[in-house]
């Protein structure tokens, strides 16, 4: 079962843990999102204890492929953020793995 986590439910969730209202956290929630933006657009490392370090890494020009046609195409050179998870997160999503597979 896959299910996408959005910026609403985040903000209801940390409302409910917090007592604040769910603008309050909404408004909370965009403005770290916008710091954290901001810290990447200036080519800075993003880390969040227990999280992970977001980091900006470039992608070199490469030859890509449709896979249903099978025509090649140019992949431009672009910039990509990457997650490299903490330990700690490393640790809790392989113990909630072992957990489904039981």
């Amino acid at each position: 079962m896959e299910k996408t986590v959005t910026r609403a439910m985040l903000g209801e969730r940390v409302a409910d843990a917090t007592g604040l209202s769910k603008q309050d956290t909404a408004l909370i929630g965009e403005r770290m999102f916008e710091l954290i933006g901001s810290a990447l657009k200036r080519g800075e490392s993003v880390k969040l204890s227990g999280f992970g370090t977001f980091d900006v890494r470039t992608r070199a020009e490469r030859v890509g492929r449709n896979p249903r046609t099978g025509e090649e195409h140019r992949i431009a050179p672009h910039q990509t953020v990457v997650l490299i998870p903490s330990a700690r997160l490393r640790d809790a999503l392989d113990s909630a793995q072992a957990k489904t597979q039981k």
